[in-house]
């Protein structure tokens, strides 16, 4: 089974509206909407992926769960958005009343620190509840987003909530692999391989390394659709030389047993 855990997806209108855009600097290299998506994932042989929604400001929390939380099961485990604007109880409100599964938090696109104390206190809120959370970790447009996301502060995020299921993408450390495997690298954490625009750029026995130092039955395959080619980074995953054992728990078997998925 393959799992691709990095699958952002919105409502057609505002789909629509990002092909004028370049989230983080890259152009859309798909139409971002559902129905493309799962087009994508037919034709990349993905089993299953997680939906993941950004609410980029507090007023639109609300409506972004219950859009993530009406995508179709059988493909798609929907994760919502929380927002430090919002209290806690209303961020798990829109969680459960949507029946999302877990979160997705973006410290570049919705202007907020992984330091930040009410960051702490909602992810606290979602380690209790068992909810896990896949966070971009790295750089982003300019200095001061990277340092809202900087490996370091995501390092001790984890040390300060043992119990969160907490899912790093870009290796921990988006153009900021040094630091990665610094603060990272060896954690509690779960690694995600996304590198948009795709993780071939990355040389290959550092990535082996770093995958076999961290353990490689804690990294899960991501792609960062609709900015990244699914079906190029499954292939950038295989061309690794891995183990069969190694390769198939980063595809998807890692991340069922996160998820709790048959």
């Amino acid at each position: 089974m393959i799992i691709d855990c990095h699958l952002h997806v919105w409502p057609d209108h505002i789909a629509d509206a990002m092909q004028s855009q370049r989230p983080a600097g890259m152009p859309l290299r798909f139409n971002g909407k559902l129905s493309g998506l799962l087009e994508t994932m037919d034709a990349s042989g993905i089993d299953m992926g997680l939906a993941l929604g950004v609410g980029i400001k507090a007023s639109v929390v609300a409506r972004t769960n219950e859009f993530i939380g009406s995508v179709p099961r059988d493909r798609l485990v929907p994760f919502g958005t929380v927002h430090p604007e919002l209290s806690v109880e209303d961020n798990m409100k829109y969680l459960t009343e949507n029946g999302i599964v877990g979160v997705k938090l973006h410290p570049l696109f919705q202007t907020l620190s992984l330091a930040d104390p009410k960051v702490h206190d909602i992810l606290a809120a979602l380690s209790d509840a068992g909810m896990p959370v896949v966070t971009h970790v790295g750089a982003g447009a300019d200095e001061e987003s990277a340092a809202r996301a900087a490996p370091a502060l995501l390092r001790k995020l984890a040390d300060s909530l043992p119990d969160l299921k907490l899912i790093a993408c870009h290796y921990g450390g988006y153009h900021r692999l040094g630091e990665a495997e610094s603060h990272v690298v060896g954690s509690s954490v779960t690694l995600e391989t996304s590198w948009p625009p795709t993780m071939a750029e990355l040389e290959p026995q550092r990535v082996v390394d770093l995958i076999r130092r961290h353990g490689a039955d804690r990294v899960v395959y991501g792609s960062d659709w609709p900015m990244a080619d699914p079906a190029a980074e499954i292939a950038a995953i295989r061309a690794l030389g891995l183990t069969p054992e190694e390769e198939a728990g980063i595809l998807g078997g890692n991340l069922a047993r996160i998820l709790g998925l048959a």
